[in-house]
């Protein structure tokens, strides 16, 4: 089976990588870790910031340095635990990118964390898990965080 583990820096993404190695097995699983990289420069424009330029550049090249280093830090916890797993970054938008990559690999599986936004976020900020469980070519397993218990309890109570 070809799993496509889609990550961030974020907890959530962590919980995925968790969640993937206790319900699969390690032999009958090809993992590739994805993370994706949105560029700055796509809302910085060179022709109206032209003296921005380098800044956004070294901070691009971080953050793909970051990405990598993720990337390949989580890969090497999956072969650790006996799982097949490649490491690969990706530059673009998120949503596309994700897809786009499954269709190329023919994914079986893709496997990623929701950050549960709601509201004026998710309106704002859109939802990278759902946008890719609508158009994803194969199956999707969104992981979400348990609430913790204090919130669980508070909301029981009415609060």
């Amino acid at each position: 089976m070809k799993i496509l583990l889609a990550i961030d820096e974020s907890q959530y993404s962590l919980e995925a990588a968790r969640i993937l190695q206790q319900r699969f097995r390690t032999e009958n699983a090809e993992i590739r870790v994805l993370s994706v990289v949105e560029p700055i420069s796509v809302y910085i424009s060179a022709d109206v910031f032209p003296h921005f330029t380098p800044q956004v550049e070294s901070i691009e090249a971080d953050r793909q340095k970051q990405a990598m280093d993720l990337v390949m830090q989580v890969a090497k916890n999956l072969r650790s635990a006996g799982f097949q797993a490649t490491e690969s970054i990706d530059l673009g938008d998120a949503k596309t990118k994700i897809i786009e990559n499954a269709t190329d690999w023919q994914a079986d599986l893709i496997v990623m964390g929701s950050h549960g936004w709601k509201g004026l976020n998710r309106f704002l900020l859109g939802s990278v898990s759902d946008a890719v469980a609508r158009h994803a070519p194969c199956s999707v397993e969104i992981v979400r965080l348990k609430p913790a218990p204090a919130i669980t309890k508070a909301k029981q109570e009415g609060f």
